[in-house]
């Protein structure tokens, strides 16, 4: 039986299918309004900079602290996360608590569209839940795929980019295929009491169609589970695509007329999204005129070379771009020679510069080798190590990416594991390097890697950033925690004195006051410092071990200032920072990392970490409880504690 033919049906059930629309159009007009106080709220911040308040980003007013208050509540219901630890069952870990509170408001919505009105003991009973669930399911179709383009205009509205939705895509086409399974069990119950299945499947062609559609949802179910979609996932991505179009096709032939704008919508949706894609990639990748000002341009494409800087870490510079980005972006990359049919996205990774500087030259990625596509570009670069012309061409795609605003903190707090380093380094840079005002006073950096190698890319970076930040005035502390243990305490230890001088890490084997001290200010911890004359006994400050040459000759720079070290440090009151790197050998306390810069703040913290899934759960709940326990803006004083989550996922 087809749905046009029980009309007594369809004017209720298309009335719940605009209502679901209603309500998602409710929930973004009510989050484009929080967003536009967020807004009022840094921009206040800022002015009170301006004005030299001591703690700028403290509430100062009652309608703004009945806004924090909820905000505090909100965040400490939302962040906390259960994570299995089993390397096996890990895939299983539960969404963090505030989406699983998004999902449970949502399937209440669907569960009661579903029922309302529709559990009734009468002889239509089957038909009229079966044709009630056809109707919820063909209306959630438009949503999976607003939620599943790069480009989303959900997202543009609610200020998230298209990775942080992708959560939501994948259980909303869960709850479409069980809503589809209700549509199809409770007719199939009717037609099977009836006795007359094959005669159905005969009269109505519709039916077969239907039930194509729903086996091909079940298909993207399974693939899509995490063990099955790292399998091959390059692989999970091209028939993914091709059972997104042929399930529309499908439900396109098995629906009746007057439900098919369900499916030209979602049409629409992902067309729309392809052809704004296309263009934009040609407008970055291909260009009429070469540039002198940026040594050349290809034409077509970029120049892209690879670099393998440890056994599993390759450097990829993409030459001759011309972008504007914003730290904590990424960027998708088209390698042609490596894989024909893929595109990968990777955090950009280069040092951040303002938009007075010149940018087009190159963008660099940090990427970890693991399988598939990484391991193709690490075995590349390693093959041609050396040669005179190892290049390739390369199409990228993006920025894309939605952070927040960093300046509007008065802490941060930054936290990564291995190659997470590319997604908070241009954050910190980008706070130091800001021409405008900023309410940040304090930056707090931990960097954890396995090995020493892992995070040599990274150091002379951060020891530029140290002196950026003692010219500015802002108190920053570095700390980069190496796990691997004794055989990377050793390695650190043996380091030659031209790398050691080259990053100003600060470490050396004899035993005077300028030298190494081992340390166990921590349980279980050792840590390597410098001790100074003039230094004082803290663990995160420490002296240059190149500072006396520098008080000898005051004039000479600290650094190159070459064009490729970037901007020069050597403005502000001194060349040299006082405080250096730390390194620990062991595997750091989260919560006593967070906890210490959010004790000694006068106003809000921002929390930003890029990591695998065991450091975002413990950064999370780390979060909850400390917010919990100094009960933040609940009438302590206390103020509140912002958390960012990027996490390695695929």
């Amino acid at each position: 039986m087809s749905m046009s033919s029980s009309p007594m049906f369809r004017t209720f059930d298309s009335k719940l299918a605009r209502a679901y629309w209603y309500i998602i159009a409710g929930i973004l007009g009510f989050i484009l309004l929080l967003r536009a106080v967020d807004y009022y709220q840094t921009w206040s911040r800022i002015c009170r900079t301006r004005k030299s308040t001591k703690y700028p980003t403290r509430v100062n007013s009652l309608p703004m602290q009945v806004y924090a208050t909820a905000t505090a509540i909100l965040r400490e219901s939302s962040y906390p996360q259960l994570h299995i630890s089993n390397k096996w069952f890990s895939w299983l870990s539960p969404p963090p608590l505030g989406r699983s509170l998004v999902l449970l408001c949502y399937w209440a919505v669907i569960v009661y569209m579903m029922t309302y009105k529709a559990i009734v003991d009468d002889p239509n009973y089957y038909e009229r839940l079966g044709f009630r669930n056809a109707w919820i399911s063909v209306t959630q179709v438009p949503l999976v795929y607003l939620l599943a383009t790069k480009s989303s205009i959900i997202g543009h509205i609610i200020g998230s980019s298209h990775e942080r939705l992708s959560w939501l895509h994948r259980w909303v086409s869960r709850t479409l295929l069980l809503t589809a399974t209700i549509h199809g069990g409770f007719f199939m119950a009717e037609w099977v009491r009836a006795d007359f299945v094959a005669l159905e499947l005969d009269m109505m062609p519709m039916v077969k169609y239907g039930m194509g559609a729903w086996f091909v949802l079940v298909w993207t179910f399974l693939s899509s589970l995490s063990p099955l979609r790292r399998l091959a996932y390059e692989l999970f991505v091209l028939q993914h695509i091709a059972a997104a179009g042929v399930f529309l096709w499908l439900l396109w032939v098995h629906v009746p007329t007057y439900a098919q704008y369900n499916v030209w919508f979602a049409v629409a949706a992902i067309s729309s999204d392809w052809i704004l894609r296309g263009l934009l990639m040609i407008w970055k990748n291909l260009r009429l005129q070469t540039k002198k000002a940026c040594n050349g341009t290809q034409r077509i494409g970029h120049e892209i070379e690879v670099e393998a800087i440890s056994n599993d870490l390759t450097i990829v510079t993409i030459k001759d771009v011309h972008l504007t980005w914003v730290p904590g972006q990424h960027l998708y990359l088209w390698l042609p020679y490596l894989g024909p049919l893929e595109s990968h996205p990777f955090t950009i990774a280069s040092p951040y510069t303002t938009k007075a500087e010149c940018h087009c030259n190159e963008i660099q990625l940090a990427i970890r080798a693991h399988s598939g596509f990484s391991k193709r570009i690490h075995n590349y670069a390693k093959k041609t190590q050396g040669a005179s012309n190892n290049s390739l061409t390369g199409f990228i795609a993006g920025p894309y990416g939605a952070p927040p605003r960093w300046e509007a903190f008065e802490t941060m707090v930054l936290i990564s594991a291995s190659t997470g380093a590319s997604y908070t380094l241009p954050i910190l840079e980008s706070l130091l390097a800001s021409p405008s005002t900023i309410c940040t006073q304090r930056i707090f950096f931990l960097l954890v890697v396995r090995d020493r190698p892992h995070c040599q890319y990274y150091e002379n970076r951060l020891s530029r950033a140290l002196a950026k930040a003692e010219a500015r005035g802002i108190d920053l502390d570095v700390e980069i925690a190496i796990t691997g243990g004794a055989s990377s305490l050793a390695e650190s230890k043996s380091d030659k004195s031209g790398t050691i001088e080259e990053t100003r890490v600060s470490e050396k084997q004899q035993s005077s006051d300028d030298e190494i001290e081992e340390i166990n200010e921590k349980k279980d911890g050792s840590y390597i410092r410098v001790r100074s004359d003039s230094t004082t006994d803290s663990i995160l400050s420490k002296p240059s071990s190149s500072s006396q040459p520098a008080k000898e000759n005051n004039s000479k720079c600290c650094c190159s200032c070459s064009e490729d070290a970037g901007p020069c440090c050597c403005a502000g009151p001194s060349a040299v920072p006082i405080k250096e790197i730390v390194y620990s050998y062991t595997r750091p306390n989260i919560a006593d990392f967070i906890r210490r810069p959010v004790e000694i703040t006068g106003g809000e913290t921002s929390v930003a970490v890029c990591g695998g899934k065991s450091l975002v759960a413990t950064v999370r709940n780390s979060v909850v409880k400390l917010s919990d326990e100094r009960a933040v803006h609940k009438g302590t004083g206390a103020q509140g504690i912002h958390l960012h989550v990027e996490e390695y996922c695929f």
